[in-house]
């Protein structure tokens, strides 16, 4: 315990009252500091009693009773708080969970609205707020958790933007790069050491500029608000390295700052931003408001819970006649669900994206579990007061907004329900695309909507082709290059019996399970790996790739690597196992879909000419070289099918109302196990052109070809041609 705690509420107050706190102001919440006083601010309207706890560098604690309560928060100011001073609250009011009010005054609690925090959680009993007797009754837990528990920091940052400006590339032009702010660097041998693993690392030429060579428009970060490991993690000596489990939303996480956790770690992320705005490249941030890290009954008591349980999640909905009962209602699978439609914790989500967007710069989020937040009465609601404000917010309307849209329930698979102007991670096309390239596909008109972009899903409600954010892999599930080495998870690292993890895993090991030596199995792994990303990088709609795919980067089999902060899952940048001629395809793969408008386009393709007597915007091709006909569709054998796409003219006008003309593409994708001779049929639009890609070994890029002859095709091969 601290120099100044003490073990009863009568010496608490004492030290309260005799400390100087002047009024303060009820807004804004959280810590602001200035050079005469900090003005503290936290909303808990059932507590009876408030202190702002403030610890001096040698771990001492001066309690500060916060006498003033406006609107239901609790406020005051303390002179003469230096920057950088970590802090926490504790309250006292009544004690009934069966009302989500667990008030223990032993508990010091993180402010909600901390701009940053330092430290980690440490696994003691003190770190709950209860325990239970042999009847099962809750009580309140008595140790004094301060010295397990992270604190909040007072922060004072006067960032320089300078002329900092946010890209804002357009959906369509954009690709997505999903990364790990630690595992991009941690064994980046061209990143400072000391640099690895952090948001300054992130920021290096090295990483910068290997993106822009990629050609991504924007990185996708896996979660950076401070987030605590799952005490159940800790036990078996294990951490959350992917960051699921949010406990501070309007903190960068500080275990990813190289300058220290006092709040260092903002100026810092900040900087990152700056420097990839200044290369062209948007920030996106995957977002955790589904639920908190304190989970479940049976979690620790961090912040929200210590403040008002009621506020922030949901509980199992009464039963008539019933006791009250605050059983955690869950369908995110982490133990509890925010309870979005409560006007605070509403206010919590916004105002963070709001701080997120204007102070921090960022371009965008990816809302994990998005369905768990639009429940209303229990009950998914897509016209929810989140998504009504997120839609009316003038700041929060014009930022990048992708929904994953599903949660863990039974009723929370919601893809192509989401309202403009959300985009959507598309499940149903990496399923699509991982079936067909393995030979297991539910037939050619599946494929064929997922590559036009999802119309199916998303046309129907007037949305364009890039509301569907493809992808074939992400950071839950297999890498690429597992993808086609496994067929079989192998997550026996977790230490959960490798019962964890998906058993639907759609890939196919080619003849051996895991890493072998048979140089044609691997040969035709790296030609497989190359289909997915290539067909991936030219679908229309939005392409997410994910780190290190593009160069073959394994976990051994580990589909659920979200407990693995070591080199399962790091990215390994060394050449000699790197799957470079992947890398060299994606590359080529991007450079077309950049340079030519006809392979990113905004309108739906309709099938007939952009123009009368010009040639369909779209056609689909039969290997023979004919259009595809009513009984090819259904033809559940059909492994090889051929798309036209017209640039002559575009359907799209350009910035002034002007027709647009580009080059014309034919794509075929074969992924049968034989090669076929492809007919490149006759007509009036493309005479010439030549192999612009491809991932058959036989063929070279910039072969002329003519229209009505042949080409073969190799098995399980990719081919796209430009028309000259």
């Amino acid at each position: 315990m601290g120099k100044n705690a003490s073990v009863t509420t009568g010496l608490w107050r004492n030290l309260g009252d005799r400390a100087a706190v002047w009024p303060g102001k009820h807004y804004p919440l959280g810590a602001t500091w200035s050079t005469e006083a900090t003005n503290f601010a936290v909303h808990a309207p059932r507590a009876r009693v408030a202190w702002v706890c403030l610890f001096d560098d040698a771990d001492g604690e001066s309690r500060h009773r916060l006498t003033e309560q406006s609107l239901g928060i609790w406020h005051g100011a303390v002179p003469g708080v230096p920057e950088g001073t970590l802090y926490g609250f504790r309250f006292e009011g009544p004690w009934d969970p069966d009302a989500g009010l667990r008030f223990n005054h032993d508990k010091l609690l993180l402010d909600p609205f901390a701009r940053a925090v330092s430290g980690e959680m440490t696994l003691d009993p003190a770190i709950y707020g209860h325990s239970l007797d042999e009847q099962g009754v809750e009580s309140p837990e008595p140790t004094d958790s301060a010295r397990f528990v992270p604190r909040s920091v007072v922060v004072a940052d006067d960032f320089d933007w300078g002329d900092d400006t946010a890209p804002r590339h357009r959906w369509r032009d954009s690709v997505i790069y999903e990364a790990h702010v630690k595992g991009m660097t941690a064994l980046h041998d061209r990143v400072p050491e000391h640099l690895r693993g952090t948001y300054a690392g992130l920021a290096t030429p090295a990483v910068v500029d290997y993106l822009r060579d990629l050609g991504v428009t924007a990185i996708e970060l896996l979660p950076v608000h401070q987030f605590v490991s799952e005490p159940a993690l800790v036990k078996r000596g294990l951490t959350n390295y992917w960051g699921y489990n949010s406990i501070g939303y309007f903190a960068p996480h500080n275990a990813y700052s190289s300058s220290g956790d006092r709040g260092q770690q903002v100026t810092e992320f900040k900087a990152m931003v700056k420097t990839f705005h200044e290369a062209g490249l948007e920030v996106i941030l995957d977002v955790v408001y589904n639920h908190t890290a304190e989970a479940g009954s049976d979690g620790p008591t961090l912040s929200f819970r210590g403040l008002d349980d009621s506020i922030y999640t949901r509980v199992h909905p009464p039963v008539p006649g019933a006791p009250v009962d605050d059983t955690y209602w869950d369908v995110t699978g982490c133990g509890n669900t925010v309870d979005a439609a409560n006007p605070f914790a509403l206010r919590l989500i916004l105002d963070s994206l709001r701080y997120w967007v204007t102070e921090m710069h960022v371009d965008g989020f990816r809302f994990d579990l998005l369905s768990a937040l639009t429940r209303v009465d229990h009950e998914i609601d897509m016209g929810c007061h989140l998504l009504t404000a997120i839609g009316q917010d003038p700041v929060l309307r014009h930022v990048k907004l992708v929904a994953e849209p599903w949660d863990a329930s039974m009723d929370g698979y919601r893809v192509g329900d989401c309202p403009p102007p959300w985009v959507e991670w598309n499940d149903q096309y990496r399923d699509g695309i991982r079936d067909f390239w393995r030979g297991h596909s539910s037939g050619i008109r599946t494929v064929a909507t997922r590559l036009a972009g999802s119309s199916d899903l998303y046309a129907d409600d007037g949305r364009s082709a890039y509301a569907s954010v493809n992808f074939v892999t992400a950071h839950d599930g297999f890498t690429v290059r597992d993808l086609v080495s496994y067929e079989h998870k192998h997550n026996e690292a977790n230490g959960e019996r490798n019962r964890d993890g998906t058993d639907s895993n759609r890939s196919w090991n080619h003849g051996a399970e895991g890493e072998s030596d048979d140089a044609e199995i691997v040969a035709l792994r790296r030609r497989q790996a190359a289909n997915l990303m290539v067909t991936l990088c030219l679908s229309n709609g939005v392409p997410m790739i994910t780190a290190g795919d593009e160069r073959g980067r394994t976990q051994r089999g580990n589909n659920n690597a979200y407990c693995q902060d070591n080199e399962t899952s790091w990215i390994d940048w060394r050449p000699d196992d790197a799957w470079l001629d992947v890398y060299d395809v994606v590359k080529t793969a991007l450079r077309l879909r950049r340079e030519h408008p006809a392979l990113r386009q905004r309108h739906w393709f309709e099938g007939r000419p952009a123009i009368r007597g010009g040639p369909k915007d779209l056609a689909w091709l039969h290997p023979s070289g004919r259009e595809m006909s009513a009984a090819d569709w259904h033809d559940h054998e059909l492994a090889t099918v051929g798309m036209f796409v017209s640039g002559s003219p575009l359907r799209s006008p350009g910035p002034r109302g002007e027709q647009q003309v580009d080059a014309s593409f034919m794509l075929w994708f074969n992924s049968g196990a034989e090669p076929v001779s492809v007919g490149l049929p006759e007509n009036d639009w493309v005479q010439a052109g030549e192999v612009a890609l491809t991932t058959d070994p036989d063929l070279i890029v910039g072969t002329p070809v003519v229209a009505g002859t042949e080409v073969r095709l190799g098995a399980r091969t990719v081919l796209v041609l430009r028309g000259t």
